[in-house]
């Protein structure tokens, strides 16, 4: 069974590209803290919600083109950010490997169910009323569950059933994926240290 000062559920990464330069630092057995900062507000507001809820300790620093626009940026932190998922799991010993979450956020209603199987793939059926919140592309939110996904290999399903403010439909995908990854995560503690798989492995 993972234990809370194993250091494999843990995990640091860092890549560069010619368009983005971005570190990350998680601890799947954290309270909650996030420090993420991104250049993008209102995505940094978007990882504080992936922090919080799904109690894991993040610490993200990205520097990208941003004058071009945002979307490099959110991509590839998605892209680190599932690279690390996957490294502080290991060989996912012991965890429950599935998590679901239903999420309301006043007008809006999100569901979020995934597995941490090694074989990615996003199911996403959410859509957004306004092209921007702020000065954030709504198209992001999927580009950046869709590099989680790839890159942390999780089978990922995001499910609108309601919502009409592009802000609490977007806030409700980030904090519904989070609870949904904290059950995932979490040690099974009848599992005696098993690989939840009737293969022997992910």
């Amino acid at each position: 069974m993972p234990r809370k000062d194993d250091p494999m559920r843990q995990a640091s990464i860092h890549r560069s590209t010619r368009e983005t330069d971005i570190s990350v630092k998680l601890n799947l057995d954290g309270t909650g803290r996030s420090d993420c900062v991104t250049g993008v507000g209102f995505f940094d507001h978007m990882l504080d919600q992936i922090a919080r809820h799904a109690m894991i300790d993040l610490e993200v620093r990205a520097n990208g083109d941003l004058h071009i626009d945002d979307h490099h940026t959110v991509e590839d932190v998605g892209i680190v950010l599932g690279q690390a998922l996957a490294k502080a799991l290991g060989d996912k010993r012991g965890i429950r490997r599935y998590g679901h979450f239903v999420l309301v956020m006043d007008d809006a209603r999100v569901e979020a169910a995934l597995d941490l199987s090694g074989r990615p793939w996003l199911g996403w059926a959410v859509e957004f009323t306004a092209q921007k919140i702020g000065t954030f592309d709504t198209e992001l939110v999927r580009e950046f569950f869709q590099a989680l996904s790839t890159h942390g290999g999780i089978t990922l399903h995001v499910d609108q059933v309601r919502g009409l403010n592009s802000h609490h439909v977007a806030e409700a995908c980030f904090k519904a994926v989070a609870r949904a990854l904290r059950m995932a995560v979490e040690p099974d503690e009848r599992a005696a240290g098993a690989i939840p798989s009737t293969k022997g492995a992910l």
